[in-house]
């Protein structure tokens, strides 16, 4: 499959094309600055215990809105609802599996101790 040359292109596509690669250009960017961002929180020592946990929990939780946004173009117009609820979805049944999991792990660690 060849691609066009943008001298074939209508001037719509070429907008949509640029707007599309701008998009993807910003987050990565903006990926790159929350990983260094991660990297300089544990490496540099820049925050210590709970601090730490918590900013980069909030690092991460800002990542995943920057990919969730710039790579898969889901935002909050009505055309794109219903993919954001399927997402909500399955992270509110992740954290169910996940905090579960723990909880028993926990609990099994406690009974475990003399």
């Amino acid at each position: 499959m060849s691609r066009r040359s943008p001298a074939d292109m209508p001037p719509r596509e070429i907008e949509d094309e640029g707007r599309e690669r701008r998009s993807y250009v910003i987050g990565l960017v903006l990926a790159l600055v929350l990983t260094t961002g991660a990297f300089a929180v544990v490496g540099l020592n820049l925050l210590s215990g709970g601090a730490a946990l918590a900013g980069l929990g909030l690092l991460a939780l800002i990542q995943a809105v920057v990919h969730l946004r710039y790579f898969l173009h889901i935002d909050l117009q009505r055309s794109h609802r219903d993919d954001l609820l399927l997402i909500l979805f399955t992270v509110l049944i992740l954290l169910i599996m996940v905090s579960g999991t723990i909880w028993i792990l926990y609990d099994q660690h406690v009974r475990m101790m003399p």
